[in-house]
């Protein structure tokens, strides 16, 4: 009994950090609610052929160049498992408990590597980073494969849907 009042007040602590933190991703989403929902994965999706399929974690999909600064909106900020499938007419992140992210070919503006972006920090150059057009704003969407030997065949295969840029 002399230790109830301490694991009420530390119950307490936790249910107050909970609430501002849900406070804090709720006003997060709130604030970035002009940012557009991605496109919706192409109809007979499951039908076609991908160029390659790899298994990996979805980490975040961030402000282009701000590796700090998650993207809330429309469950974009959700870390999941996923598989990335290239296809010739874009990018399928295919997220458990998640909805799947479609990228587009023609939305795509280049594709790199990262030492981390919020949610996920890795060895020298260890996520794979597509940089995409989402409406008006630039994303950075950060992939973590599951063998590091599958990261160098995903950025490749991408690579070669990013279209040309406009002279």
């Amino acid at each position: 009994m002399d230790q109830l009042p301490t694991v009420l007040v530390t119950v307490l602590v936790l249910a107050v950090l909970f609430a501002l933190l849900r406070r804090g991703w709720s006003t997060r989403v709130r604030r970035q609610s002009g940012i557009p929902a991605p496109a919706a994965p192409p109809a007979g999706l499951e039908e076609r052929e991908p160029r390659l399929v790899v298994p990996g974690m979805y980490v975040s999909t961030t402000e282009a160049g701000a590796p700090l600064e998650r993207i809330a909106a429309h469950g974009l900020g959700v870390r999941a498992r996923a598989r990335a499938l290239v296809l010739e007419d874009g990018v399928l992140l295919d997220r458990q408990g998640a909805p799947a992210l479609f990228v587009p070919a023609a939305d795509l503006v280049a594709v790199g590597t990262s030492s981390g972006m919020v949610g996920k920090f890795v060895e020298r150059d260890g996520l794979a980073v597509l940089t995409w057009r989402l409406g008006p704003t630039v994303v950075d969407t950060g992939f973590r494969t599951q063998r590091a030997e599958d990261k160098q065949r995903l950025l490749a295969a991408v690579e070669a849907i990013v279209p040309a840029p406009h002279s």
